[in-house]
């Protein structure tokens, strides 16, 4: 009986110690979902960069 119940708080730590400090190193890692165009920042300042270069000289 004694054997039992230390096979139990055996295992019982052992799954605490690994959802502690292993279930971290399992998990998969987080990626940025892929931005659309119009969400995208880079490509936003890329755009009006392009526009701005490409605009006729204004004469005044």
């Amino acid at each position: 009986m004694i054997a039992l119940l230390a096979a139990v708080g055996a295992i019982t730590i052992v799954v605490l110690l690994w959802r502690v400090l292993g279930a971290e190193r399992i998990q998969v890692p987080q990626r940025r979902p892929p931005l659309a165009p119009d969400d995208d920042p880079d490509f936003l300042r890329k755009l009006s960069e392009q526009q701005l270069d490409h605009r006729p000289d204004e004469e005044s």
